[in-house]
Order: structure tokens, then C-alpha cells, then sequence
């Protein structure tokens, strides 16, 4: 199996029928062309971004798609460290949107935080909203997505913040690249999603996976829709690895390299060598590779992202694949292996193997040194215990639904599946208006203790309550969220979002988690920091942070299915004594319902 592919340059991206150079910023970083940003002052750094429909063809279909400025996917965001951000997003699709700057802190800017109904009002058909902050004490590769109904599926790009400082790693970087991980359905998404929400169905899944939206040969009609990387034999490079996959966790190698990690959700860790990595949706993953391998006569090695997969539910058990090239004169036919569907020749685990995904998570460890201290709370105020469940609800009357057994499916935290208010939270709560929209009786832990893991799959269902409830603290609060997963109808591997702060995963295991026994065995010395945690499949994870963030943050699954589901809920952070310590006033163009 041959493909004959056109590579004009080192450094091209192919978006839909356009090749893209990438352009490069004076520290070296690639930037996607059309992301630059201009600016009026050296410290603020101001983009915009049109919502937009723009027909795209993958995989032998032609579709619209909801795209930022016409590009799928997105524009990268390059920022500095330090530096004030304005983005004006203008809708100019007939349905409303929001934004999320997915692990960007917004200290005391949770209007700019993007979730639909939380933290904003969408923003409506024809209107504009200017999302303003600061990117304070942040470094690293991030993303920023859609964050309202499933639009992320196509609306989602890079958010890359160049360090004032020098890497902590001596190694000479060649360049630096962002490696996008999405998915593609060949049918409207806003319909599959529809159809899911109508019906409590499971929606149909994505057809293919996609590197930078590009879906590569082992799909229909996708050889020239492949991305290549040329690399300079000898020379290392910093991969941005960015998983805006809407449903999946993904594992991604490179046949024959070694990557070594170091950094996650733009936080850096002690460096480790891996053959792949895995990473859950809304996580980011930087490492180095160094072109140290001798290719055939092509060139070329393959890169490749698969599932993760922990899920009794169907499932896109497919594979992206792109090349990473070598400069030089070789033959322009690539080949690929005689099995191209065999997952060892790239590198990478088997899609089952949570052996692996377990290992990859234990070994990270935040840098912990003395520019880059690991300030993990040593005790805590409050300890939350959340179960997360999937959930069957029982058919209204009058309604088909076409969920397992004819009934719905639903998700839940605590039992409590989480219901969007018809306003913005956080308006409410600022406003002091909060009958009707939300209410601050969040459980702390189960109401009805049974073995989270081990309950029979169906005939342990609960039915959840449905409502806004949230979980209210003092500015200040040392706080502790252990995310216990459960086995009603089957155990899953769940990627937790936090809003508004950064966490240190102190805990994690199999089973049920052991208040007198686990806390004994937490790393405290140097446990990785992130802003989404995967929580083992049929297990737990122990999170700790300090709520020093006044507003109103969202906490939900990031695969985008059970969010729809009800899988999430919230918190808010009370203002502290001092000024610098509230919540700012809302701007002038914040959206109105």
C-alpha cells in the first residue's frame, strides 16, 4: 500500500483545500497563519474570531461545518506569559455560542471563562462579546474550545503561552509543534446530538479521528488529507500534544521514537521517557522527540492516535495516522506496514490496555523545583466525595426513548444530575438573584453509601434528582474532591474538568475509595498538577487545591456525552476580605439570555 503524497516545505499543514504555512514568532514557536496577534500596547494581545460556517470535505463527504474565521481547525492563540488578552468573538451563525480557555485560571475573570449558562449567557446570532483576562503565572500549551451544546466538535484550536523564562530542560529545541487531536463525523453533529437528547439514546459515534483535522490514509478518501512533519535528522523537537477530541481518550506514539514528557495542562513535570502517551479530552501533553532513527526509503515514520477504550458503549475504534519525515532525497511514495491496523508498529498500546494507561499516569510528577515549587496544600479544610455515575431514568409518558431497556440515559454526580439554568450563574450569584437558578445544597458526599464499584451494572441503578445544586466555600478554603467512579451500567475511565484553578492529583486507585486508609498513601512531595484528571476505570482520584479564585466554577466530564447527560456540577469560591480578592465587576458586553 502506497500513497503519493506532496510535501512543499518543512513546515505545511493542509487545512480542507488549502495548504497553511506556519508561520514563526520571534521565540522560535510555530503559529498557525491567521492567529498572529496584533496588539496596542506591548502587553495586550488582541485576536478575533468569527463563528462561521465553512464547507469542509473528509473522509468522501462535503458538509458545513461551524468553524472559528474558516479555519478547521481553529487559529492557534500565542500568547506570553504575563499578558493581557482580548478576544472578540462574533457569532455570525443563527444559533448561540460561548468559548472556554480551557485551563487558562481567569483570576477573578470568570465572566471570560466561556461555559454556557455558568459562567455567561451565550453569546446570540449577530452579537459580539470581547473575552478579556490575564494570563497570570501560566506557561505551556493549552486549548480553547466552544463550550456550548456539542459545537466543540469543530470549533477548537491551540492556546500556547511562551515561559519569560528558559525551559527548564537544556536540550536545543529545532521547533516547536502543535498536534491537534479531534474527531469527524461524516453526519451534522448538532443532529446526532439532537437525536440523543430527544430520544436518551447513545449517540452515534465519530467516523474517523483526526491529526491538525486531518483524518490520514486509513480512512476513505483521506491520502491526501494526511499530516506530515519534516524533521532534520539529529535535531529535537517540543510536540504540543492537544486531545479536542469530543468523546475519547486518546494514545499517541511514533513508530521507532522514544518521547520524553515534560509538561501537562502547561504545568512542568519531571521528565520520563515513553513509547506513547495517553491523554484524555480538554488534557494536554508537551514532549521532546529527537529525529534520531534511520527511516527507509521513504523517509517517513508513522505518528498515530487511537481510543483509549473503557467503555461497554459503542465506540470509534478507528485510527489517525500521519508521518513524521526525515529531510532529505528520498522516495515520495510512503508506504505504510502490511498491517496497517496493527497498533505495535506505531508505537503504541492496544486500545484496552489499561495496564499502560495506569503506568503512563503514575509516572508523572510535577518539576518541583525551586523556580517551580510543588505548593500541594498539606492538610485540608473540606474533603468532597463525588461518585460519577451513568444512570438509566425511566421512559416519561408519552415519549419514545431508545436508551438499554427503553428507558433514558442520564449521568450524575452524587446522584445529582446537573441541569443548565435558563441565566448565567454567575450573574445570579453576583447579582444576588439566585431564587430560581441555582441552589447551594450540593451533597459532600453520597447520600446512600453502597460499593461504588462493585454494584451489579443494571440492577444497581439509582435514579438520580434532577437540579443545579452547588457546593459553596469560603475564599481561602484548602479543598479535596475525591472523584469515585462507579460500576452502574459499566465502568469507565472519566476525564474531570475543573474550572477556574489548577490541582494537585494526590491519590488514585482501583476500587472503592477508603477514607482511613488511602489518604495515608497520598503523594504529597510532588504529585503531578493539572487541570483534568482522568479517574481510573472502576476506581477513584484524590484532587487537592486551594479555592483562591472568587466566582463560580464548573466541574464536569469532558467527554462531551455525559456532560449532555448531566454528568457535572459546581462550586463557588465566596469573596476573600481584600479587594484583590473579589470578583471583578461584569463587562460592559457581557451577553445578555
Amino acid at each position: 500500500m502506497s500513497l503519493e503524497l506532496l510535501v512543499m516545505g518543512s513546515f505545511y499543514l493542509r487545512y480542507g483545500s488549502l495548504m497553511v504555512p506556519l508561520l514563526c514568532a520571534w521565540v522560535g514557536v510555530l503559529i498557525l497563519a491567521g492567529a498572529s496577534p496584533s496588539t496596542s500596547s506591548p502587553t495586550t494581545r488582541r485576536f478575533e474570531f468569527n463563528i462561521e460556517w465553512k464547507n469542509v470535505r473528509r473522509l468522501c463527504h462535503t458538509k458545513p461545518l461551524i468553524t472559528v474565521n474558516g479555519e478547521y481547525p481553529g487559529p492557534t492563540i500565542a500568547v506570553h506569559e504575563g499578558d493581557n488578552v482580548e478576544v472578540k468573538v462574533t457569532n455570525s451563525i443563527a444559533e448561540n455560542t460561548t468559548i472556554h480557555w480551557h485551563g487558562i485560571r481567569q483570576l477573578r475573570t470568570g465572566w471570560a471563562d466561556g461555559p454556557g449558562y455558568v459562567t455567561q449567557c451565550p453569546i446570540q446570532s449577530g452579537k459580539s462579546y470581547v473575552y478579556k483576562f490575564t494570563v497570570m503565572d501560566q506557561r505551556g500549551t493549552l486549548l480553547w474550545h466552544a463550550h456550548l451544546s456539542w459545537q466543540r466538535a469543530s470549533v477548537y484550536g491551540a492556546f500556547i503561552i511562551h515561559p519569560r523564562m528558559p525551559y527548564p530542560f537544556s536540550t536545543p529545541i529545532q521547533a516547536e509543534v502543535p498536534i491537534v487531536f479531534g474527531e469527524w463525523w461524516n453526519n451534522d453533529v448538532g443532529a446526532v446530538e439532537n437525536e440523543s437528547i430527544i430520544y436518551g439514546s447513545g449517540p452515534n459515534v465519530s467516523d474517523a479521528y483526526t491529526i491538525n483535522g486531518l483524518p490520514g490514509p486509513l480512512y476513505p478518501c483521506s491520502k491526501k488529507d494526511t499530516f506530515i512533519q519534516t524533521v532534520e535528522p539529529g535535531k529535537t523537537y517540543l510536540l504540543r500534544l492537544i486531545n479536542a477530541a469530543l468523546n475519547d481518550e486518546l494514545f499517541f506514539g511514533v513508530a521507532n521514537h522514544t518521547l520524553t514528557v515534560v509538561e501537562i495542562d502547561a504545568l512542568y513535570t519531571k521528565p520520563f521517557t515513553t513509547t506513547a502517551i495517553m491523554v484524555g479530552p480538554g488534557q494536554t501533553t508537551n514532549v521532546l522527540l529527537t529525529a534520531d532513527q534511520h527511516p527507509d526509503a521513504s523517509g517517513t515514520f508513522i505518528m498515530a492516535a487511537t481510543p483509549y477504550i473503557t467503555t461497554i458503549f459503542p465506540s470509534d475504534n478507528s485510527s489517525s495516522v500521519g508521518f513524521l519525515r526525515y529531510k532529505g532525497r528520498w522516495n515520495k511514495k510512503i508506504a505504510l506496514p502490511a498491517n496497517p491496523y496493527d497498533l505495535t508498529a506505531y508505537n503504541l498500546p492496544a486500545m484496552v490496555d489499561t495496564a499502560f494507561a495506569t503506568q503512563f499516569l503514575n509516572k508523572l510528577r510535577s518539576l518541583d523545583s525551586a523556580q517551580y515549587p510543588c505548593n500541594v496544600p498539606q492538610e485540608m479544610d473540606k474533603r468532597a466525595v463525588i461518585t460519577i455515575s451513568l444512570n438509566l431514568q425511566d421512559c416519561p409518558k408519552n415519549q419514545i426513548c431508545k436508551g438499554y431497556q427503553g428507558k433514558r440515559f442520564i449521568a450524575s454526580m452524587n446522584n445529582q444530575s446537573f441541569v443548565r439554568p435558563s441565566m448565567s450563574i454567575l450573574e445570579s450569584y453576583y447579582q444576588n438573584l439566585t431564587k430560581g437558578v441555582y441552589t447551594s445544597n450540593f451533597p459532600e458526599k453520597p447520600q446512600h453509601p453502597y460499593n461504588y464499584t462493585g454494584v451489579d451494572p443494571f440492577a444497581g441503578n439509582l435514579n438520580p434528582e434532577f437540579g443545579t445544586k452547588l457546593l459553596v466555600v469560603p475564599y481561602g478554603t484548602r479543598l479535596e474532591f475525591v472523584f469515585q467512579g462507579t460500576s452502574i451500567l459499566n465502568v469507565e475511565n472519566h476525564p474531570i474538568h475543573v474550572h477556574g484553578h489548577n490541582f494537585f492529583v494526590v491519590g488514585s486507585g482501583f476500587g472503592n475509595f477508603d477514607a482511613k486508609r488511602d489518604p495515608a498513601n497520598y503523594n504529597l512531595v510532588d504529585p503531578p498538577e493539572r487541570n483534568t484528571v482522568a479517574i481510573p476505570s472502576g476506581g477513584w482520584a484524590a484532587v487537592r487545591f486551594k479555592a483562591d479564585n472568587p466566582g463560580v466554577w464548573f466541574v464536569h466530564c469532558h467527554l462531551e456525552v455525559h456532560t449532555s447527560w448531566g454528568l457535572a456540577t459546581g462550586f463557588i469560591v465566596e469573596n476573600g476580605p481584600h479587594p484583590s480578592q473579589t470578583v471583578l465587576p461584569p463587562p460592559e458586553d457581557l451577553p445578555s439570555c
